[in-house]
C-alpha cells in the first residue's frame, strides 16, 4: 500500500521539482518515534539536474554588483527573523532539540547572513600606485562558479547558513546537500531565497544520500565544496576530492569530528565550571561537534568536581523539546540511540565508574521517542573506547590528571583538535594553557567557544581537513579566486625590449 506521508523533494532552479529516482527514505519526529515524512533520494540524473541550473544561472549573478548581491541577503536577513520561530519549530520537530536550543540555532546561522551582507566592503583588495616605470597593481577577488555544501543532521539551520549566505555573497550559485535525517528546513531556507530576490538557479537544494554526495564531488562543474559532519566522511570528501582532475581541481573544505575537553583547575570557581559542563554536555543531548564530552579533572577539584556533577546529570529534565522547561530533548534516531547504548556497555566494560545512567529513560506520553538521559563515567582513561571517540550523545567521561602540563599532554595526545575549555581564575595559567594546546577553537571560562560570524570555524588535527576555516574572512577566500592585476598605459611604455627581470625603480 502506497505511503499516505508528504514527500520532501528538491529544490531546482527557483521551485519545487518531483523527485524521479524512486528512492525514499523516512523521516522521524523523534520525540515521538514517528514517521512524519518521507525525504527524496537523489540520483546521479537528479543531481546533474541541480548542477546544469546552478552552472547557467552562476555567470550572471557573478556578473551583479556586491551591492545588489547584498541588498538579497538583507531581504533572506529579514525572512529570516520573520519566520524565526517557524524555523525553529521545524528544527525541534525532525532533530528533537529543545525549542529554545533550536531558537538559539536560528540566531547564530542568522548572525552569518547579517556578515555576509557586508560583502561589498569584505571583497575590497589592495591597491599600490606606481609600484614602478608607470605599472600600477592591485587583486581582485573572483567568484568560483558552481559550489555546493553536504551539512549534518544536528544543525539543519545553522551549518547550511554557515555555506551559503557567504558562497552566495561572493558570487557564486549553490547546491546544499543537507542531512536525510532532518531535511525540512532546507527547503524553507530555500523559498525564502526566493522571495528575497534570489535568482533561479542560484540557490539549490538536492535531497539524497551517499549517492548524491559523489555525484556532486565528481561533477566537474562543482568548483568548491564544503562539508560539516563525521571524520570518516570528512576524509573520503577530501580525499575525492583531492583526487579530480582537470582545469580547477574541486576545492574541498571539511569539518569533521570532535573530542572536546574541559580542563577544570583546582583555583576554578566550581559552580560556574560545574554549570558550564551540563549545558555544555547535555545541551542538544550532546549531537554538537563543539559538546564537551570530556571533563579534565586537575589534582585536588577531582572528588569535588564528581560529586557537584552527579545530583545535576541526575536531575535533567528529559522531555518533549517543545515543553517549555525541557533541557534535553531526544536523540535523533533510535539507531543512534542504540549506538549511544552501546558505548556506555562499552565504558563498562573497559573498567570505567558509571556514576549516572541514563539508557532505560522513559519519558510519558512518548514511550516510543528516542529518549536517553545523561550518562556520567568516572575514573575513565585514555586507552578506553569512551575516550577515543566521538560517542556524539549526552555521555560525559571525566579523567583525572595530576596538573596543567598533564591535561596539556594528553589533549594533545588526541587524533581529535576542534575545541577545549578551560576554567581557572589565574591569567598566567589561561594564556600557557591557550599558547601550548594544538586545538583549533579555545574557551577560557567559555564552555563552548564558537567563533563569531566575523571570526572563522574551524579546529585541527583530524577535526579539519582543507586549508580554510569556515565562514568570516576564511569563508571569503574559499568562495574566491585570487587575482593580481599589473597595467601600464602604452604612452609609458619604454621603447625596446626589455629583457631583466622587472624591478622597482
Amino acid at each position: 500500500m502506497a505511503s499516505t506521508l508528504p514527500v520532501i523533494g528538491h529544490f531546482v532552479n527557483g521551485h519545487v521539482i518531483s523527485p524521479t529516482s524512486g528512492r525514499h527514505q523516512m523521516v522521524y519526529n523523534p520525540a515521538t518515534g514517528s514517521e512524519v515524512a518521507q525525504v527524496a533520494l537523489a540520483d546521479v540524473a537528479e543531481v546533474n539536474a541541480a548542477v546544469h541550473s546552478a552552472s547557467v544561472a552562476a555567470p550572471g549573478w557573478a556578473d551583479t554588483a556586491p551591492l545588489k548581491r547584498a541588498r538579497v541577503l538583507f531581504k533572506f536577513k529579514e525572512l529570516i527573523e520573520k519566520h524565526h520561530d517557524d524555523l525553529a519549530a521545524i528544527i525541534t520537530r525532525e532533530h528533537g532539540k529543545v525549542f529554545s536550543d533550536a531558537k538559539g540555532e536560528v540566531v547564530r546561522g542568522l548572525e552569518i547572513v547579517e556578515f555576509a551582507c557586508g560583502i561589498p566592503q569584505l571583497l575590497k583588495t589592495q591597491f599600490t600606485d606606481n609600484i614602478g616605470g608607470g605599472i600600477d597593481n592591485w587583486q581582485l577577488r573572483q567568484p568560483l562558479g558552481v559550489t555546493a555544501g553536504v551539512t549534518p543532521f544536528n544543525f539543519p539551520v545553522m551549518v547550511p547558513l554557515w555555506m551559503a549566505p557567504m558562497a552566495i555573497a561572493c558570487g557564486n550559485s549553490f547546491i546544499l546537500k543537507p542531512s536525510e535525517r532532518d531535511p525540512s528546513a532546507s527547503l524553507m531556507m530555500a523559498q525564502m531565497f526566493q522571495d528575497a530576490g534570489l535568482p533561479d538557479g542560484v540557490f539549490n537544494v538536492v535531497q539524497g544520500d551517499k549517492i548524491a554526495v559523489d555525484a556532486l564531488i565528481q561533477h566537474p562543474d562543482i568548483k568548491a565544496l564544503s562539508f560539516v559532519g563525521s571524520t570518516p566522511i570528512a576524509e573520503y570528501i577530501y580525499a575525492q576530492g583531492s583526487q579530480r582532475r582537470g582545469a580547477y581541481p574541486l576545492r574541498v573544505q571539511a569539518l569533521g569530528g570532535a573530542k572536546n575537553h574541559l580542563v577544570v583547575m583546582p583555583d576554578a570557581d566550581l559552580e560556574q565550571a560545574v554549570d558550564a559542563l551540563i549545558g555544555a554536555a547535555y545541551g542538544s543531548a550532546g549531537e554538537r561537534c563543539m559538546a564537551i564530552s570530556v571533563a579534565v579533572a586537575v589534582g585536588s577539584v577531582a572528588d569535588k568536581l564528581v560529586n557537584a556533577l552527579v545530583p545535576r546529570v541526575t536531575s535533567l529534565k528529559v522531555k518533549n523539546g517543545m515543553e517549555s522547561d525541557a533541557e534535553m530533548g531526544p536523540v535523533v534516531s533510535s539507531a543512534h540511540k542504540e549506538k549511544i547504548a552501546s558505548y556506555i556497555d562499552q565504558g563498562i566494560k573497559a573498567g570505567a565508574k558509571l556514576l549516572v545512567d541514563g539508557r532505560g529513560i522513559t519519558v510519558p506520553g512518548h514511550e516510543k521517542g528516542f529518549f536517553l538521559g545523561g550518562s556520567l563515567f568516572d575514573h575513565v582513561s585514555p586507552d578506553m573506547t569512551i575516550y577515543q571517540d566521538e560517542i556524539f550523545g549526552p555521555v560525559l567521561c571525566v579523567v583525572r590528571v595530576p596538573d596543567m602540563a598533564a591535561a596539556i599532554e594528553l589533549i594533545n595526545a588526541h587524533e581529535f583538535g576542534n575545541g577545549v575549555a578551560l576554567f581557572t581564575s589565574d591569567g598566567n595559567t589561561a594564556r600557557e594553557f591557550s599558547r601550548r594546546i594544538e586545538v583549533g577553537m579555545v574557551g577560557v571560562n567559555v564552555p563552548i567557544p564558537v567563533p563569531m560570524a566575523w571570526h572563522s570555524f574551524g579546529g585541527w588535527k583530524r577535526s579539519l581537513f582543507g586549508d580554510t576555516h569556515i565562514y568570516g574572512e576564511e569563508g571569503v577566500r574559499f568562495y574566491t579566486r585570487y587575482k593580481s592585476i599589473m597595467q601600464r598605459w602604452p604612452a609609458t611604455i619604454s621603447k625596446g625590449a626589455e629583457f631583466t627581470m622587472p624591478v622597482a625603480k
